[in-house]
């Protein structure tokens, strides 16, 4: 009887402590809406909205001062993405199935040219944009096809 209480013990163990382990979404940049509620669980963060005319801003604060600003369409699909603060989010995270292509085209960039001022990358179906210095980093990323009519990439901040 004690060895089947030991190892049942050990196996929930072993859950919990898979559980508590934080597993990235795998949406972001181009998911759905529901995604910003899994970056806001991932970020530990709080989430706030901002209704626009052709989008909404779904912002997450997380408790290390990092800001993530997802841009909703009016059809739920995240077009742009937005930080700041004092470290880099998990772009992995941020970026979702788009963090491939931007690695890609981040080692491309740097064969070419030193990885010295602000980075940009602009593809076809994404640009990225990072700047700051130290113990302050901005960014955005969005997909022009995706933008609403009449948004500007000058409104992704």
């Amino acid at each position: 009887m004690r060895r089947i209480r030991i190892v049942s013990g050990t196996l929930i163990g072993a859950m919990i402590a898979m559980l508590a382990i934080p597993f990235p979404a795998k949406a972001s940049l181009g998911g759905n809406a529901v995604s910003v509620v899994a970056d806001q669980a991932y970020m530990q963060g709080k989430l706030s909205k901002a209704a626009k005319d052709a989008y909404t801003v779904q912002e997450i604060q997380a408790p290390t001062g990092v800001v993530v600003r997802e841009y909703v369409s009016q059809s739920g699909t995240v077009f742009a993405v937005a930080w700041q603060g004092p470290t880099q989010p998990d772009l992995r995270q941020v970026l979702g199935s788009y963090f491939t292509t931007f690695t890609q085209a981040l080692q491309a960039q740097r064969a070419t040219r030193p990885a010295r001022g602000p980075l940009v990358i602009q593809q076809p179906g994404l640009v990225v944009e990072m700047g700051g210095h130290m113990r302050w980093v901005v960014g955005r990323a969005y997909i022009p096809g995706m933008m609403p009519a009449g948004v500007q990439a000058g409104e992704i901040r």
